[in-house]
């Protein structure tokens, strides 16, 4: 039974089911704000700047980043980890938490899944530019083909990237979508508009509420669930493995693995706390998305940057511990006290030691100080993966080929295209799609209502 006296409330406001379904659609009903105009217009002046620069890496090539023979992968593998770390929180939220039943959940869960299918094409658009020649990126997929003999090398970590990446965006589209099948019928069912009857009513399926539906949509919800929930672990596992198959000093560990899928979810809470905060102040959602919920992802916060820390201590440790000078140069010469310094102590502070503010109550109560930390955090997790991938390469075990790495303009502008695109995505999502899942809201809404007490009868 959940207690809403220790718990908190799920929704404030005491409303009713037809209000909830109100309050949740009145951003899709209202006229679009001004704030929004403006945010769109920049993310898409910024993913416009982000394909100028991917037309230049086609039309001239690779020789266009500051990579080099030794430091073959810069800012390219670095976004990509880091997009691929985001777009785990949907995932993570919506299967883990209902396994745990979380009824929190059901108001932040949404923002989650829409934030994970955006996160996974931005993250898509990395390797697909690494390979040199795009245009031939079907050669690994595997497919009958008239190649002869030729196949695709299953030993690589390429091919590797490539099926996860499919069957996460795959799985995780899905499951986005079929969430907000009831809640698109919802829009049918009350908006006055004729297109967007039309439009919201052919995404529905002619979705009416019956029980047999909500039977296999709960059932379809369950297996999609199950089947995510493996993917979670295994596509940042193979992601890690891209690593951990080298001899170069730094990767060459067994830690990697549950290392890169805690810090996936570490950067897509945190990415998810951000987006949260933005919902609840520009929406006025605060009868939904109420303190307890941004207090519920805070406190996860503070346990996975424990764990986060310990892993960075672990490593040191074992690059100590195991007498290789190699393994010391790595950490203590080019990561800690080195060239690569800032990145490093970056990563440590804001992903070990900053985060532990949210122990108190007072900050986790102040949304601005929230929103702060959240963004530092993600800005940490990507000094992680700029000290695993840069690090190791630019000092490997021959001095001769040591190099030092610069990103070029074309690396950044790349970059931040991604950001334009996934700031559009996201405002499309807050514009047209219910930012809460109206059908969840409302079966969570029973647990803060006062308990009827029991009546107690006196015979004489």
């Amino acid at each position: 039974m959940y207690k809403t006296e220790i718990r908190g409330k799920l929704i404030s406001g005491d409303k009713s089911l037809g209000q909830i379904s109100q309050d949740i659609l009145r951003p899709i009903d209202a006229k679009t704000p001004r704030w929004w105009y403006a945010a769109m217009t920049m993310s898409l002046a910024l993913f416009g700047w982000g394909l100028y620069c991917k037309y230049i890496t086609v039309s001239q090539g690779i020789g266009t980043w500051g990579v080099n023979n030794t430091v073959a992968w810069g800012w390219e593998i670095v976004n990509f980890v880091w997009w691929i770390g985001i777009g785990h929180a949907g995932t993570a939220f919506s299967i883990f938490l209902l396994i745990l039943r979380q009824k929190w959940r059901t108001a932040i869960n949404r923002a989650a899944e829409a934030m994970t299918v955006v996160a996974v094409l931005c993250a898509s658009l990395f390797p697909l530019l690494h390979m040199g020649r795009p245009w031939l990126f079907f050669f690994i997929f595997p497919y009958p083909n008239t190649r002869g003999p030729l196949w695709v090398n299953f030993n690589s970590p390429l091919f590797w990237d490539f099926v996860a990446i499919s069957a996460y965006m795959l799985i995780s589209a899905s499951f986005w979508y079929f969430g907000m099948v009831p809640d698109f019928a919802t829009i049918r069912d009350t908006t006055k508009s004729k297109i967007k009857k039309a439009i919201y009513g052919f995404f529905a399926f002619g979705w009416v509420g019956s029980s047999k539906e909500w039977l296999r949509y709960e059932g379809l919800s369950f297996v999609l669930g199950g089947i995510a929930a493996v993917l979670v672990v295994s596509v940042h596992s193979i992601v890690s493995t891209d690593f951990a198959v080298s001899v170069e000093p730094g990767w060459h560990t067994t830690i990697f693995p549950p290392y890169f899928v805690v810090g996936a979810i570490f950067s897509g809470f945190a990415m998810v706390l951000t987006l949260v905060t933005l919902m609840r102040k520009l929406y006025k959602m605060e009868d939904f998305i109420t303190d307890s919920h941004v207090d519920a992802v805070c406190r996860i916060l503070v346990f996975i940057s424990l764990i986060m820390g310990t892993a960075y201590i672990t490593e040191i440790f074992m690059a100590w511990y195991s007498g290789s000078e190699y393994e010391m140069y790595t950490f203590f010469k080019n990561r800690i006290t080195g060239e690569y310094a800032l990145q490093f102590w970056g990563m440590f502070t804001f992903n070990a030691i900053i985060p532990q503010l949210f122990w108190f109550k007072k900050v986790r109560s102040k949304l601005w100080v929230v929103f702060i930390i959240s963004l530092l955090i993600n800005w940490g997790m990507w000094f992680e993966r700029f000290n695993i991938v840069v690090t190791s390469l630019s000092r490997d075990y021959l001095p001769a080929n040591w190099a030092e790495y610069h990103p070029t303009w074309v690396e950044i502008g790349f970059f931040t295209g991604t950001i334009g695109m996934f700031a559009a995505g996201v405002l499309l999502f807050f514009r047209y799609i219910p930012m809460i899942a109206i059908s969840e809201i409302k079966s969570v809404s029973k647990y803060d209502k006062p308990m009827p007490e029991p009546k107690i009868e006196h015979h004489d």
